[in-house]
């Protein structure tokens, strides 16, 4: 039974093309080098020249002269030129609203030492009006030659006054100055959130440094941005996406950010798909309405999963190990939860039906999350699951998919040995960024020690152990670019290609372009509209410069973008300014 459920879509899929194939098509690209999928059982994915679209979906692929059987007096017909193809990437994981923000604001992403971090801040201070908060982010202290923490005196000598507050390239420590500080009301008796820290000096005075949910002392006295300060940021995000091939992206932002997309969906100027993430701590009544806010079936735009953190990041120190540091001994990081009451939570929003992603890198956190599924497992068996989407020109798109919870560990970046057998047994994906090991493998072994380190980042044992992945960026903890994460996954070695890390562990390049395509659809129950070019599937594709499947690795993280179609429109083309 099973099995007929799982050819049922493409016999669907088959039936409606076969009965439409009459109709002319909007659009034919042709003469291209166009690979429609990737199938891991296969030596040799599929390659065709040409594919037709007609309302935003694929209706034919094969050879020009085939496909051309489709023209009629209005369709376009787009020559690539002989240029590589391939499905859009969907970005599994990144923070839309978040880079926007960082893109108007004290952006320090990149700094090679304090003080070009402080040069920066030093700048924006005297541009800004008269008492305005400096906020922003993207430094990164294992970046700079004293591996230091910044303090709250180094940022007072660059904030000129104003309060300022930035945070860690990864979100989850930030250094706030003494006038941030005060308006916060943070002082020596001020408690640690349960899942937070304040660090202190031997005095018991804060230092500046913010960690995990402390964040949040100083978040609530912040101005929130106007609202056309935050569409430009997303605005901005949004471009840099699809300029780098990214045509779905599955997002974690801020309910107001949302509103921004659908206000942009409804303008026509939306020119990614767009996969909203919930917060798992809301309440479960919130977190319906929320869900119920836009319409589900919206391919272009609608809420998913919750997302909860269970730990913070091991450049801060802050992920969750079940043993201390190996260059902190007295510190095993920070837990977000304690496990009886992560149980709950994850039990009733299960029963209200909602898919859970929760953030976790170090091998405690992965266990607690991976009890918090096992604890709400109780939904019953996989079941066959009828569903239709509305393309934005109205045509419903009917699939059938096999369905479950499909949970989710984000990151997933520290595994005991002996859990990744229990991804496998409760369903769980592990949704994971191979970029963040291009910055982490230069003091990731020291932070875990030798034994650790081997299961760490390890998206081989994964496939080997028959767990899905599903690849992203974290944009914009990392560019969004997802050549350098493809890159990494096949190399295991930094972009100079003078380090490794434990290459066991690498992919071959059908695997990561799976995870990056297909496999991201399938963590948003989105396998049988997206990810591949066959019949019956949305027109979201890139054209590049060169063939990612058959360069040299080094090449790969050379690659431009000639195109990025989404919905069968060109959302993005090399040379041609955005509207």
């Amino acid at each position: 039974m099973k099995a007929i459920l799982l050819l049922f879509p493409s016999l669907l899929i088959s039936a409606c093309v076969s009965a439409q194939t009459a109709t002319p098509a909007d659009t034919i690209y042709f003469h291209g080098n166009i690979l429609t999928g990737v199938d891991l059982e296969a030596a040799q994915p599929q390659r065709v020249s040409a594919i037709a679209v007609r309302g935003g979906v694929v209706v034919a692929s094969g050879t020009d002269a085939d496909v051309k059987k489709l023209q009629g007096a209005s369709t376009k017909m787009v020559d690539l030129g002989g240029a590589f193809v391939m499905p859009g990437f969907n970005d599994a994981h990144a923070h839309l609203g978040d880079a926007g923000r960082i893109k108007l604001s004290v952006d320090v992403t990149g700094t090679k030492s304090l003080a070009e971090m402080q040069e920066r801040v030093k700048a924006a201070a005297q541009a800004a009006a008269p008492g305005a908060w400096l906020t922003g982010g993207g430094w990164d202290h294992t970046l700079w030659a004293s591996k230091t923490l910044p303090t709250k005196a180094d940022l007072d000598a660059a904030a000129g006054g104003h309060p300022a507050f930035l945070v860690r390239v990864d979100g989850h420590i930030a250094i706030a100055n003494t006038a941030a500080l005060n308006a916060a009301g943070i002082t020596k008796t001020t408690p640690d959130p349960q899942g937070g820290k304040i660090d202190r000096d031997a005095n018991g005075v804060a230092t500046g440094i913010i960690r995990e949910t402390a964040q949040a002392l100083i978040d609530k006295v912040i101005p929130p941005p106007t609202p056309e300060l935050r569409r430009r940021g997303i605005e901005l995000a949004l471009a840099d996406a699809v300029e780098h091939g990214v045509t779905s992206v599955q997002d974690n932002s801020d309910w107001e950010d949302f509103l921004v997309y659908e206000q942009l969906e409804k303008e026509g100027k939306l020119p990614a798909r767009i996969s909203e993430w919930l917060p798992f701590n809301a309440s479960v009544d919130l977190l319906k309405q929320h869900r119920a806010y836009h319409p589900a079936d919206d391919a272009m735009l609608h809420t998913t999963m919750l997302k909860g953190f269970m730990d913070g990041s091991l450049g801060s120190r802050t992920a969750a190990l079940k043993a201390p540091y190996g260059d902190d001994p007295g510190n095993s990081g920070i837990p977000r939860y304690q496990q009886a009451q992560l149980n709950q939570m994850a039990i009733e929003r299960a029963q209200a039906g909602f898919q859970m992603g929760f953030h976790a890198i170090g091998d405690r956190a992965v266990s607690m999350a991976l009890d918090a599924f096992a604890a709400a497992q109780g939904s019953g068996p996989l079941k066959a699951d009828m569903q239709t989407m509305r393309a934005p020109n109205g045509r419903k798109i009917i699939h059938a998919t096999l369905t479950g919870s499909r949970n989710r560990i984000e990151h997933s970046q520290v595994v005991d040995p002996a859990d990744f057998a229990r991804y496998k047994q409760l369903g769980v994906i592990a949704s994971m960024q191979p970029n963040h090991l291009l910055t982490d493998m230069n003091w990731a072994e020291q932070r875990l020690g030798p034994d650790r380190a081997k299961y760490a980042y390890a998206w081989k044992s994964f496939l080997d152990a028959g767990v899905p992945l599903a690849f992203g960026t974290d944009y914009p903890v990392e560019p969004i670019t997802p050549y350098r994460g493809v890159y990494c996954a096949v190399t295991r070695m930094n972009e100079a290609g003078t380090q490794t890390y434990f290459p066991e562990q690498k992919l071959t390049i059908w695997q990561a372009i799976y995870a990056y395509t297909q496999g991201s659809a399938y963590a948003e129950f989105a396998e049988s509209r997206k990810g591949k070019l066959a019949n019956g599937y949305l027109a979201d594709f890139v054209v590049l410069d060169r063939d990612i499947t058959s360069v040299a690795p080094p090449e790969i993280l050379r690659t431009q973008v000639l195109r990025t179609v989404v919905n069968g429109q060109t959302v993005y083309q090399a040379g041609v300014k955005a509207r």
